[in-house]
């Protein structure tokens, strides 16, 4: 069978067109060598497909396309589609946004020698579905990306799915009561004298691009355990400052919102701001 390129990556990627509606992005070693936009490729040689099921999905492949090297957002697809044929595990679209966008970060931090290992407390007696996912995540990026991250990496890539795991009936957003958290925010992050620098600005993006989708999340916020209240208080223990901007933070979405941030989301926050403070060289004592 002969599929039509929609779009050359490079000589082993591409985008093509299934039928009318539905694209897909392909690997294979030469896959598309020497070929352009409109040249038909052979299926036979295709070793990984990743479908673009929906309208969002290609949009937010072309979003990622503008600033994460196509390695990195394959490699996204390739965790992503892992979950869902292995664990029949659900997720809201924007984790390719997030999830890759957290991979290139790595990446680079690991191939300039600043990458630190996770500190995120160990959650894998709770969510062991999440956990596996992401051990085969870490696997799956060293090996495409070529590095070595630790194991400590797989807290961070599971935390991903933790938050944008989603039943398979979603609740709707309400349009009216929509919010711009990211000017929210930027107005607690200011009170407390933290600003956007040269220094902090990778670590600072990446939470304005969480933001993004705050309002996604909110309106499928599950309920807190005593789980996750165990580690709200170990950051609160390790990371008494950026908890408590944190927390004025869930106070302000929660006035502006009426949803209360839970401990997972809570946690995210929490470790967002502390890398943030933490690259500007901020005691987190305050």
């Amino acid at each position: 069978m002969k599929l039509t390129i929609k779009q050359v990556f490079n000589n082993n990627s591409a985008i093509v067109d299934l039928d009318s509606s539905q694209k897909a992005i392909v690997k294979g070693k030469g896959i598309a060598f020497n070929k352009s936009k409109g040249s038909k490729i052979d299926s036979s040689k295709i070793e990984k497909i990743f479908y673009l099921d929906t309208v969002d999905s290609q949009k937010n492949l072309y979003f990622l396309l503008k600033d994460i090297p196509i390695d990195v957002v394959t490699t996204t697809y390739e965790i992503v589609d892992y979950a869902r044929k292995q664990f029949n595990y659900s997720v809201e679209d924007y984790i390719y946004i997030t999830l890759s966008d957290h991979i290139y970060g790595a990446y680079k931090r690991y191939m300039e020698g600043d990458y630190q290992p996770s500190h995120i407390p160990d959650m894998s007696d709770k969510y062991i579905e999440e956990y596996l996912i992401a051990s085969a995540g870490v696997n799956i990026i060293n090996q495409n990306l070529k590095i070595n991250l630790p194991s400590s990496e797989i807290r961070n890539i599971a935390l991903h799915f933790i938050n944008a795991h989603t039943n398979v009936e979603t609740t709707a957003v309400d349009l009216t009561k929509k919010v711009d958290f990211t000017k929210l925010i930027k107005r607690v992050l200011l009170r407390n004298n933290i600003f956007r620098t040269k220094s902090n600005r990778n670590y600072y993006d990446r939470f304005m691009v969480h933001l993004q989708y705050l309002e996604q999340r909110l309106n499928n916020m599950s309920a807190d355990t005593k789980f996750d209240r165990k580690f709200e208080l170990e950051m609160e223990r390790d990371y008494p400052g950026s908890t408590s901007i944190a927390k004025q933070v869930s106070a302000e979405i929660k006035k502006a919102r009426g949803v209360e941030l839970n401990n997972k989301e809570l946690l995210y926050f929490i470790i967002h701001i502390q890398r943030i403070t933490q690259e500007d060289g901020l005691n987190d004592a305050r």
